[in-house]
């Protein structure tokens, strides 16, 4: 401990407030609230810590305090300081999105949107909330095409696609809509409270008539659809006599370790359970305190929260609105014994997994030892992409403590033309990437790894060198297999491991993430090309008329099934001729 820290921690008070960890860059590695400030903060430099919590401790050069008011106040600080310096420290609970649900806007033209928190009840009616995202925009999808609700979120000063698809009422242009606006709320209103089965009915109809036909894609995407109204229609069973929205919060704790469940019931019916296991620190009801609250930022908030003892109970009623109770017997007791078994099932996990936490901070630690540099907590993985030098695109992945932070990910268009030059690919996306962080004073990686040996290793240094910034790099090469097989440090020294080594499987992991990333972000690039190009020579069809018909339609196979009355909407009848005249050439030349 410096001399600078040893006199800020006597400087401090016995009063709440938040604190602020930093290294020797001056960079925030931590963030947390105290009832007091010097007890909590003494805590770190004068007791013995572990694991995580001493790794941290080391890096700690200097801190800044906070002093609040109130324990709320803190909580809310603490939060939006978490979110404005993203600390490697504060891994847990910031990428988790709550539980979605489907939206139908009450103004005067109705809108469907899927939100994360019921923020807004005199805007909006709401339905769910569901586990699965995906069924939800199937849903909406589907009764976008069928109700021509309003699309736009302005509404704009001429009509848009939609509107010339019959999608779209077009309240830019028609004003005196209410009438049918408000019968198209009640339908839908009705479909979603499962008391309309007409539009299921009819999906069923045309999926069987598609399977008479040998359509099997389309009967197959009819199918989904099918299945994605009936999830987010179907009435479990009520397993809560009271049919009330409540969670129940329970907690374990082991060797230096705890968990926190959280089951949601919503209707009286489990909805799901999310489960968290981090390092115990000293005043454990004070973590708990502002876990539960993060996890309440990003997840619908019920009426009655169901915890298991009174310590906890009060402290978190200091700062959460909802009605906190510890129940003593009954179904309530029955139910917050449920939700300590899944806090011991999820430690058990956690232990089973060799304490994945700390082990991947041990395996950081040792590649830190590797390439002479401190322990590299956030790493940056890059890698790009082409089909022989078509649509090349970058990418980029961040992992904070070994874990993946996909709210950070990047993705990167290449703007040269040569696409199939992965050297001047890689200096362009890395110069952005660092030159732009520079510009806006962001914080900078610990660790860079880029896909390759020394030749891309130096071009990455290169585009350091151009940003104005040093940051460690390494590389990770690939045999005649393309296999990963070793580790090229700083100074171009090639490390090989054995097949089973922890560390080197999880760079593996990471370099198959970044690969993904860049190959998903491409193919998508891709496929958006192809359909862009197969327009290109066709007379009569522009930009606009491309960006019209790539919006209505997914594949050329579904312009193809559309009828000369549907595209007319969008093309005049010579342009379709020619079109359909061009798309069965193009069956002709495949089969």
């Amino acid at each position: 401990m410096n001399e600078v820290l040893k006199v800020k921690i006597e400087l401090l008070k016995d009063v709440p407030g938040v604190y602020i960890m930093k290294d020797i860059d001056s960079k925030v590695i931590y963030v947390g609230k105290a009832k007091s400030l010097i007890k909590r903060v003494k805590q770190y430099f004068y007791r013995p810590q572990v694991g995580k919590v001493a790794r941290m401790v080391r890096e700690i050069t200097d801190f800044e305090t906070i002093q609040i008011n109130s324990e709320k106040e803190a909580l809310l600080l603490e939060l939006n300081l978490i979110r404005k310096y993203y600390p490697k420290y504060n891994i847990l609970l910031k990428d988790g999105k709550g539980y979605p649900f489907i939206a139908l806007s009450k103004d005067k033209y109705p809108s469907l949107k899927i939100v994360y928190k019921k923020d807004k009840p005199k805007d909006y009616y709401y339905f769910g909330p569901y586990p699965l995202t995906n069924a939800c925009y199937k849903v909406i999808d589907l009764l976008n095409k069928i109700f021509p609700l309003r699309k736009c979120n302005v509404i704009p000063s001429s009509p848009c696609l939609y509107y010339h698809l019959n999608q779209c009422l077009g309240p830019c242009i028609n004003k005196d809509l209410a009438l049918q606006y408000d019968e198209m709320r009640k339908d839908i209103i009705s479909f979603m409270l499962k008391k309309d089965k007409k539009i299921e009915n009819k999906l069923k109809l045309e999926m069987n008539e598609a399977s008479k036909e040998l359509n099997f894609e389309k009967a197959q995407d009819l199918f989904e659809t099918i299945k994605s109204i009936e999830y987010v229609q179907e009435q479990q069973s009520i397993i809560f006599s009271n049919n009330k929205n409540f969670d129940v919060i329970a907690t374990s704790s082991r060797e230096g370790y705890f968990s926190l469940c959280v089951m949601t019931y919503r209707g009286g019916t489990l909805l799901g359970k999310k489960v968290f296991v981090d390092e115990e620190e000293d005043d454990i009801i004070s973590q708990i305190q502002s876990l539960v609250f993060q996890y309440y930022q990003n997840n619908d908030q019920p009426r009655t929260i169901i915890v298991g003892n009174p310590s906890l109970q009060d402290s978190l009623q200091e700062v959460i609105d909802s009605k906190i109770i510890v129940p003593s017997r009954g179904e309530k007791k029955e139910l917050l014994l449920t939700g300590l078994e899944n806090a011991k099932n999820g430690l058990d996990a956690h232990f089973l997994s060799s304490r994945l936490n700390d082990n991947v901070l041990e395996l950081l630690e040792r590649l830190g030892n590797i390439l002479k540099i401190k322990t590299p907590l956030r790493i940056e993985l890059f890698d790009n992409s082409h089909l022989q030098g078509a649509e090349p695109v970058g990418a980029m992945v961040v992992f904070i403590n070994g874990v993946k932070a996909p709210s950070m990910y990047r993705k990167f268009n290449i703007s040269f033309s040569d696409g199939k030059d992965d050297l001047k690919s890689m200096y362009e996306v890395i110069l952005r990437r660092y030159s732009r962080l520079v510009k806006e004073g962001q914080s900078l990686p610990d660790l860079i790894i880029v896909d390759g040996g020394r030749t891309q290793m130096e071009v990455a240094k290169k585009a350091l060198e151009d940003a104005n910034v040093e940051i460690p790099i390494c590389g990770l090469s690939k045999d005649n297999n393309h296999h990963t097989s070793m580790l090229i440090d700083q100074d171009y020294n090639p490390h090989k491991f054995e097949k089973d080594d922890k560390l080197f499987l999880l760079l593996v992991r990471m370099q198959d993430e970044v690969h993904r990333y860049a190959i998903t972000f491409h193919r998508f690039k891709r496929n958006k090309a192809l359909t862009k190009s197969f327009f290109d020579d066709i007379p009569g069809i522009g930009d606009k008329r491309k960006e019209y018909l790539i919006k209505a339609y997914k594949s050329l196979e579904d312009i193809k099934n559309a009828s000369d009355a549907e595209l007319e909407q969008i093309l005049p009848k010579n342009v379709i001729k020619a079109l359909k005249d061009k798309l069965n050439l193009e069956i002709e030349k495949k089969s």
